[in-house]
């Protein structure tokens, strides 16, 4: 089947920038419209230094918006982090040509073996991303943002993954649970948060790690982006390692100026409330990127956001209400298939 896209790319690459092309291949594609292509050089070229490979992503508008992604790599760029330099970019039609940080994402790569150094390389770029001041240069996570994202739980996961309907007093609940997630979040000093600093969006490379997946970036809580990489959807670990790793970001931290407070205990606390929002909001777009976009996948990480979850509102008692909640949908029948939802 004819794909337009792609071969509008591969003409840009070779008629507007000049790459001297040996092999374009599929590299990748993630949970939005964005699709990746990595480019074997036939020859060297100046641009692209020593390097014999480059990544050409393919965003097409209006699905998708490759400003952002310029904008925040430069960003990250002045922050010393392992970003893609952008060697050429059309914006108009959703093309960029960028460096290549290889083909090994922390997720591929972690156990017990490895863990302590790649998380120790991660944490060390966390803090280094969150120096940057970004103020003004970046959304910010407001309070319509947060509560738009624990929408989803309610729209996506209950009423189309599972196929059920909320009764006013389990919305109540949630709405009352949701104001004093959101009074935490928005409480908790801001920096720059990359929203989905996990183990798929980190490489192997040099200098270690790379980091990709950022166009989304905001200003917003000190807390995110940490129990995004320790509470990872894709990656899960004991409780106990959570917090050990956990204070090893919140010593760094403190060495950095950063504003985490002197009481660790009260950091793990916003931490815990911070994961909750996230994992509302992990279970809303894994539901819709299953029913809406049939990327099936993603249902079999469920279990393991909601473990998350569970246990975070457990630990509070202001957090209780939520747990019956829970209780009440899983009391249901299983999630439908996605071809039984095509088929209803």
């Amino acid at each position: 089947m004819p794909d337009a896209r792609a071969e509008a790319l591969s003409q840009w690459l070779t008629t507007a920038q000049r790459v001297p092309v040996a092999d374009i291949a599929p590299a990748s594609s993630d949970a939005s419209f964005r699709r990746y292509f990595r480019i074997t050089l036939a020859t060297s070229w100046a641009p692209a230094g020593d390097a014999t490979t480059l990544i050409a992503m393919d965003a097409p508008p209006p699905m998708e918006d490759c400003r952002p992604f310029v904008h925040v790599a430069k960003l990250l760029e002045t922050a010393g982090v392992h970003v893609p330099h952008i060697v050429g970019a059309d914006l108009a039609h959703g093309f960029l040509l960028m460096s290549d940080l290889g083909t090994r994402t922390y997720a591929g790569a972690l156990d017990d073996a490895t863990a302590s150094a790649l998380y120790a390389d991660a944490l060390d770029a966390l803090v280094a991303m969150q120096r940057l001041d970004c103020a003004g240069a970046l959304p910010p996570y407001d309070d319509a943002l947060l509560r738009r994202e624990l929408a989803l739980f309610a729209e996506w996961y209950v009423a189309r993954h599972r196929a059920l309907t909320l009764t006013e007093a389990q919305r109540a609940k949630l709405a009352g649970a949701f104001d004093a997630i959101v009074a935490n979040n928005l409480a908790q000093p801001r920096v720059l948060v990359h929203r989905d600093y996990h183990s798929r969006n980190l490489m192997l490379s040099s200098p270690n790690p790379g980091i990709l997946d950022f166009q989304d970036a905001v200003h917003g809580p000190i807390t995110y982006d940490l129990v995004s990489l320790l509470r990872d959807a894709y990656v899960e670990w004991s409780e106990a390692r959570q917090v050990e790793l956990a204070r090893a970001y919140f010593e760094r931290a403190r060495v950095a100026g950063l504003p985490v407070g002197a009481d660790f205990d009260a950091f793990w606390r916003d931490f815990e409330w911070m994961g909750v929002q996230r994992q509302f909001k992990v279970l809303g777009i894994f539901a819709r990127l299953n029913v809406r976009d049939g990327k099936a996948a993603y249902v079999a990480d469920m279990p393991r956001v909601m473990r998350y979850l569970r246990r975070a509102c457990a630990a509070y008692p202001e957090l209780a209400p939520l747990l019956s909640v829970l209780d009440a949908l899983d009391a249901n029948v299983d999630p439908p298939t996605l071809a039984s939802l095509a088929a209803s």
